[in-house]
């Protein structure tokens, strides 16, 4: 998730303490490499960046000097094109007069990229914020203006992004908006424009904020709207900010974890848009449909997204996986694997020690190594044969959320694919994790009582929700500091039967075709006096044996087992806060484990 801003002033001044002052309150969105630019009233161009954290680029690259009436400055999250200086943003055109910086994925970008070389286009990366810029440069070069050349360029980006662009022969920048965030700042004898507030709101508490399908010109006493569609410009009224700027950064949620949690709808249509387009799948695909065995590797919640996977591939493709945690891999299956076989390797970070040593062993063996990971630059990205992205953006909370969901979301993609099965169903995904998340709140909240008091209890789960009462657990274990045991459903009457008692709460997630199985669970915990609480679709059978029912959107099996980790997620967070603990910064935790 990548963060951007720009600035227009009245007359040629030092921009760049101010470009970096704006870099610095949008880092906390995660990023590896930053770049500024500035123009100048005369027309000059002065574009400075490299990989690394703010302070030290802006130190080496003395962007305190640099000057003009407009700027922009960019932090990069790696999505298309690996960490480098060339990758890093903003981009200048083919002819040096237009330079722009994006925060989103263009997912055709590799397309694009083919046309502008084709058409002799000076293509200096492989990042998809050039392929924005050329994307306008290709329709100034036919003689359009400004306002209509971006129009043009926006039929021409698919995916989720929003630019920033600037021209040596234009006192002005542009902007457009397309899923990812933008907002206007309005100050005296300046105005401003961002991916997001907390650059913006020490300078001006008045804004304007964007809508999807809008072009902004900025000037330094105004601002203009026009509609992509057909040019038409839009009057919209100035809105003044009173809220914290811890608040701001939160988007005014009360945690990250409550943030992210609600981000999911939004990172699920990125990561389909760029799996829709992505080169890797199509040679992956090959690959797993030749070999011997295939491994899925993973820790923690990434080991939890591993098991999903495996039953995935199992019932969609037909195909048997070996889910296994990390550490495992090498002491039971190190000296088994070779050429023949495939691994695909899961972390958020992308730097999970446990992960890596697997990767090591492995690769010393000829196994076919893949990656599932969140950051592109990471030693994961860099070590696998193809890799896919997350594209979760940064995730700051230590509990792993939004990134647990693209990976289901990604197996659940591979799998239909090693298949043979349509995966456009899956578009509907993001909008029913939406309507999940939003429905159940209120819900969730009025269990919390029934739980507090219980310093014990269960998650259970059959099939493809079996994966995800162990993440519910794991949860719930993380952030509240009470111990909570995910199991296989049909496993509790071998032994933890024993332990129910009175209101001991017991929480079933129930696909839509295991119901029957469920049932039966539901009632050995509810003839000994237990709290049964069932995560499932409506139906007749659990509304009349559950105690509570925590009701999902009708569904299939699969995608069932993806929205069943949402209310689990909401209840693990609104436990903690009911318990008083941070569940941001839970104790003896940190996000990522780089010791073994």
């Amino acid at each position: 998730m990548c963060g951007i801003f720009g600035i227009v002033t009245r007359d040629d001044q030092k921009l760049g303490d101010i470009l970096i002052d704006a870099g610095r309150r949008l880092s906390y969105r995660g990023y590896d490499s930053v770049g500024c630019a500035t123009i100048s009233s005369s027309g000059t161009i002065d574009l400075r960046k490299d990989v690394g954290k703010i302070d030290k680029v802006a130190n080496d690259m003395k962007f305190s000097d640099m000057r003009g009436n407009r700027g922009i400055v960019q932090l990069r999250w790696a999505t298309f094109g690996d960490p480098s200086p060339e990758n890093a943003q903003p981009h200048i055109d083919s002819d040096g007069d237009l330079v722009g910086a994006h925060n989103g994925n263009v997912v055709n970008n590799v397309e694009l990229r083919e046309q502008f070389i084709n058409d002799g286009f000076i293509v200096r990366s492989t990042n998809d914020g050039e392929t924005c810029v050329h994307a306008v440069e290709r329709y100034i070069d036919k003689g359009f203006n400004y306002i209509d050349a971006i129009r043009m360029a926006y039929q021409d980006l698919s995916g989720d992004y929003a630019f920033i662009i600037g021209s040596a022969n234009d006192e002005r920048l542009f902007a457009i908006k397309k899923g990812s965030g933008l907002v206007v700042g309005i100050g005296n004898d300046f105005t401003c424009i961002s991916s997001d507030m907390p650059s913006i709101l020490p300078k001006t508490r008045n804004v304007i904020r964007i809508n999807d399908g809008e072009i902004i010109a900025l000037s330094h006493d105004k601002v203009d709207i026009f509609s992509v569609s057909d040019g038409t410009q839009i009057f919209r009224e100035i809105e003044t900010i009173t809220d914290s700027m811890e608040s701001v950064q939160k988007g005014g949620y009360d945690h990250f974890m409550l943030k992210e949690i609600y981000e999911q709808p939004k990172v699920a249509q990125e990561l389909l848009h760029i799996l829709d387009n992505s080169s890797a799948i199509d040679p992956m695909l090959e690959i797993l449909s030749h070999t011997r065995n295939i491994y899925f590797v993973g820790c923690g919640t990434s080991y939890h997204a591993c098991l999903a996977g495996a039953v995935y591939f199992a019932q969609l493709a037909k195909i048997p996986v070996i889910p296994v945690l990390a550490p495992q891999f090498i002491a039971q299956y190190s000296n088994a694997v070779g050429p023949n076989d495939v691994g695909i390797f899961v972390s958020q970070s992308g730097e999970t020690k446990d992960v890596l040593n697997a990767i090591n062993s492995s690769k010393s063996k000829g196994m076919h190594i893949f990656g599932l990971v969140n950051v592109i630059g990471s030693t994961l990205a860099q070590d696998s044969e193809y890799h896919l992205p997350l594209a979760c953006g940064y995730e700051i909370s230590v509990p792993a959320t939004k990134t647990f969901t693209n990976q289901l979301i990604a197996f659940l993609y591979l799998a239909m694919r090693m298949g043979n099965k349509n995966t456009d169903s899956l578009h509907n995904l993001p909008a029913m994790i939406e309507q999940t998340l939003h429905s159940l709140e209120s819900q969730i909240k009025d269990i919390l009582p029934a739980l507090a008091s219980w310093n014990s209890f269960y998650t259970l789960g059959y099939g493809t929700t079996y994966p995800i009462a162990l993440e519910g657990a794991l949860k719930i274990k993380e952030i509240t500091y009470v111990h909570c045991e995910g199991m296989l459903s049909t496993e509790f009457k071998h032994g933890p039967l024993s332990a129910v008692k009175d209101g001991l709460p017991v929480i079933y997630i129930a696909g839509p075709e295991d119901t029957h199985l469920i049932v039966s669970g539901i009632n050995e915990v509810t003839c000994r006096g237990g709290n049964a609480i069932a995560i499932g679709q409506e139906n007749s059978q659990l509304l009349s044996n559950a105690d509570q029912l925590i009701p999902l959107p009708i569904s299939n099996q699969y995608i069932n087992s993806i929205l069943s980790v949402l209310p689990l997620q909401l209840l693990s967070y609104h436990l903690s806060v009911f318990k008083g603990i941070n569940p941001d910064f839970p104790r003896n935790l940190s996000k990522t484990l780089t010791v073994d």
